[in-house]
This record gives structure tokens, sequence and C-alpha cells, in this order.
């Protein structure tokens, strides 16, 4: 991957000093002699994002050893380097100060927010984690703050919002130095409430590290990241870790998996709970009071009798069970119930990349595109679109490459059974043969469904134009997996490609409308 395709780092435009003395009794390292006349303004772990200034990181890798690159950072501006013993001689030899201590990437987060200050006048932080959800229930929580009259700063898998400017994502969760980097930008731009998605990466990798949420909440969990995790418990420890003292005050979390519940019995923070299920009581209840095309109205209700009720443009209860979350989790931050419901009475205005995403118009069959990539997101995007469609449900989906082949036989068997047509492609292959991928895709989805028509097309804007063609007005197409995305990693290198576009064009060939539902974002 070429570092012109990865977008840049969001930092403050006017950093706060500090000296590498300073920077040296934090790490608990030994200053050198020079170290009170260097000053640090900045900290990275790639050479990519050295800007000058900063401090390098220099972390040991699967790979090799980040120190072997210092002479790069140091080339880019870096005043100083970090390492631990195994990098010191390589970091030496770069030529500029050093200083040596160990847990390096323990230590990251803190340093961090001691170079940026982002410790100090914080904004309320929110903070979301779960499979499936995250970057819905971020995009509701902001647009609910924003319309309460808050300036608002926002970092998701799709995008980074700050007061308004948006910004390219560059991870679900960023690095620790690039994310304290982000909040300081904030505060220049006077935010007064941000909503970070946590990975269960960004967790177990300490990218959130040196940050106390004021509340975080918890969507759900399903068969994902087992390649990176191994068991399912496994991966509930890696999200639980957002729910201790050390990182936030106070949860809400969903009831919709049985997750949910273990969160709420094992709680070391204050929890509430939310569910629409009439066998549970949850602290917040959850209604959905009527849903079209269009969107839904609902109503959360918490056990003090304190109702909000607003409408949202989402397809599916489990989309609007994250707004809920949202809702109840602004309420348990310190925001008064009163004041979310006159801000949003009317309904929210929120538009979320690629989830459920109309691309067609009023005629011919309706075109989704969803960023949806597991199984339970298939499950319930297809039933989702199926309640408000007439016609023929068409699937078309590809998998990862390089990433957990053990969720591939299960998406395959879903996505057959909620659809009527299947048509399987490509998505990031990555390093992994694209053929591949799509037999271990084709052959359970045949296996377990042997009438019915699926079909294997190669590239995705072949699939996309088939898919269209088999349709007919009523019909619904649900592309999963690239939603809002404007790549595909093929070996390494983020070639252009946006799924909406695709689908757009495809359906302009066949003489059907497209609708750009991205132009709300700017309404």
């Amino acid at each position: 991957m070429t570092s012109e395709s990865i977008p840049p780092v969001v930092r403050p435009h006017h950093p706060p000093a500090v000296t590498l003395a300073q920077v040296a009794r934090r790490a608990d390292a030994r200053p050198g002699s020079d170290a009170d006349s260097v000053v640090v303004t900045g900290i990275a772990v790639s050479t990519q994002s050295v800007q000058p200034g900063d401090l390098f990181v220099a972390l040991p890798g699967a790979r090799g050893h980040g120190a072997d690159y210092a002479d790069r950072a140091v080339a880019a501006g870096a005043v100083a380097v970090l390492t631990d013993v195994d990098g010191e001689a390589a970091a030496r030899a770069a030529g500029a100060p050093i200083i040596v201590s160990d847990r390096l990437r323990q230590r990251l987060g803190d340093l961090s927010a001691f170079i940026y200050g982002t410790a100090e006048h914080s904004p309320k932080l929110f903070g979301i984690t779960g499979t499936n959800g995250k970057t819905t229930t971020a995009h509701v929580l902001e647009a609910v703050l924003r319309q309460m009259g808050l300036a608002t700063g926002l970092s998701t898998t799709a995008e980074r919002h700050i007061n308004g400017e948006v910004f390219v994502s560059r991870l679900t969760t960023p690095e620790a130095t690039d994310v304290h980097a982000l909040l300081a930008r904030m505060r220049e731009e006077n935010v007064q409430a941000v909503v970070l998605e946590v990975s269960a990466q960004g967790l177990t990798h300490g990218r959130v590290d040196g940050i106390v949420f004021d509340c975080v909440g918890f969507t759900n969990l399903s068969i994902d990241h087992l390649d990176d995790y191994g068991t399912m418990e496994n991966y509930f420890d890696a999200k639980e870790i957002l729910f201790s003292p050390e990182r936030a005050r106070a949860g809400v979390v969903s009831l919709e998996t049985t997750w949910g519940g273990r969160l709420l019995a094992e709680q070391r923070i204050p929890v509430q709970s939310i569910s629409a299920d009439a066998d549970t009581e949850p602290d917040w209840r959850l209604e959905i009071l009527g849903a079209d095309p269009s969107g839904t109205r609902f109503r959360v209700t918490n056990r003090a009798g304190e109702a909000v009720e607003s409408s949202v443009a989402l397809l599916g209860e489990h989309l609007v069970a994250d707004a809920g979350l949202a809702i109840a989790m602004i309420v348990t931050a310190g925001y008064p119930a009163e004041q979310v419901q006159a801000a949003i009475g009317s309904g929210i205005e929120v538009y979320i990349p690629g989830r459920t995403e109309c691309v067609s118009g009023p005629d011919g069959p309706r075109v989704y595109v969803d960023f949806g990539h597991s199984s339970d997101a298939f499950e319930k995007t297809l039933r989702a679109v199926r309640a408000v469609t007439e016609g023929r449900v068409i699937m078309l989906f590809g998998a990862d490459g390089d990433r957990d082949p053990h969720k591939r036989a299960e998406m395959a068997r879903v996505a057959a059974a909620g659809s009527d047509i299947v048509v399987i492609t490509d998505h990031h292959p990555r390093f992994e043969d694209p053929a591949s991928i799509r037999r271990m895709l084709v052959e359970p989805a045949r296996k377990a469904y042997p009438g019915m028509q699926i079909v294997e097309v190669s590239p995705p804007e072949a699939a996309i134009d088939y898919a269209v063609d088999l349709a007919r007005e009523g019909d619904a197409i649900l592309w999963a997996g690239p939603g809002h995305q404007d790549y595909r990693d093929i070996r390494g290198v983020r070639t252009p490609y946006s799924a909406r576009a695709l689908a757009r064009e495809a359906l302009g060939r066949h003489g059907w409308p497209a609708w750009d539902q991205s132009s709300l974002a700017d309404a």
C-alpha cells in the first residue's frame, strides 16, 4: 500500500510543546544531557506519519524493528527517537537524540495524551464497541448531540468529523498517537462532545489508551475477527476492556445478544441496559411505533418514566436499536431527556454512509449498498429489506481476503436463506486468490440450497450489472460488504472503487433512475 493511498493524520494546527526531558521522565527513561533543549510537538509510530518536531516511537514488530527506520523518521523531521533496548543501536545510528524505555506499546497512549495535552479540558467523550452497529450508533449519537446545539467531533470506520469538517478515515480505531492528535485538533475547534468508534483491535492494541470516556455503549457480539482472537470468549474479553474503570465512567449495553447480558452481570462501572424484547426487563425500553421504506418512528423510555420519541431514516429494527442505544447513552452521560426530546422530536437528521443506503430512484428495482460483512449483519439487513420489498430480493456480496475464513460458509448460507437470488463476487481480495474466496462462498450456499439460483460473477463491475439486469420493478438488490468504501485492496494496493457509483451506473445502463443519498450529508 503506497503512502499516497493512505489518508493523512489529522493534527492540531498549534500543538503544545514539551521538552524531551519531560517526555523521558513520563516514559520512566533517563534523559540525555541535551534533552532540555529538544522541543517535541508531536508523536508518531509510522515514518509515513512523521512531521517536523515529532518524537518517533520505534516499536518492535513481527517482521522487524521500527528502529531500523529511524533514519527515515529523522529525515522526515523527527527531533528524537524513543525505543527499547533492542532498538537502541539502530536508533542511535540515525543521529537524533534518543531515549530508551520498556513496554513501549503500553506507554503509547499515556505519552500521546501528555504530548498533546488531551487529558486537560477534555470534551464529553462517548465510545461505541460491538461487532455490528458501531458506525450507525456513532453517527446517530453525533447527529443528536449536534441537534442539541453542541459542537461535535466524530471518528468512525466511515469518516471523521470536526465541528462540521469531514475527513477520510484511516482505521476504525487509529493508533493512539493519531487518536490523541485528532482529539487535540477537536479541542482547537472548540468541540464540546466527541464520539469514537472503538474496535476490539483498538482495545487490545492500546489505541484508546490515555482516554477515559464519559459513557460507552455496546451494540452486540457475533462471529467475526476469530482470525485475531481464536474464540468468541477471547473476542468478548477484548470488547469488555472498554467497560472498566480505567476506560469509562458509565455504560449502556444492548441486550440484543446474550453477550450484553454478560456485560451487565460482570459490570465494573455503572451500566444500564436497553432492549426491545418483551421478555426482558431493561433499564431502557425500545418500542418501534411505525416503519416504511422512508424510515422508522420509535420511542425509548427509562425506568424513571422519562421518554424520548423520534424518527430516523433507517431501514430495519437492528439499526433503530442502534439509534435507541445512542439516545440512552446521551441521557446516561448527564444530558436531560427533556433536552434530547426537544432537539429531535421532529426527527433525527443523520446520514450514515453505506448503511443500507438506497442508491436507486423512485422507479424500478431498489438497490441498497451496505457495509455489513458478517453473517449476523447479512441476516438482519436482508430481513429489513424483505420487509419493504414486494418482489424478489437479490443478494450480491463477496468476502475479505486474508481475513477470517471461518465465517465465509455461514455468510453464504445466511445470504441464500434470506434472498431469492444470490450473486457472489469479489470484495477485498488482498493477497488471497479471488477465485478461491468465491469458491468458499459458492459451495456452501449451493450445498445448503441446491435448487436456488446462485451465480458467481467476477469482477464486481460485471456482478452489479448482472444483478440489475435480473431485477424487475418491485425487486430489491442488496449489495453487502463495500458500503461507503472508495477502494478495493488488491495485492496491497488501494484501487479506486465505489459500489455506490457502480450501482448507479448499472441502473442507468438498464434505463432505471438513480439517487445520490449522500447529498443529504450537506443538507
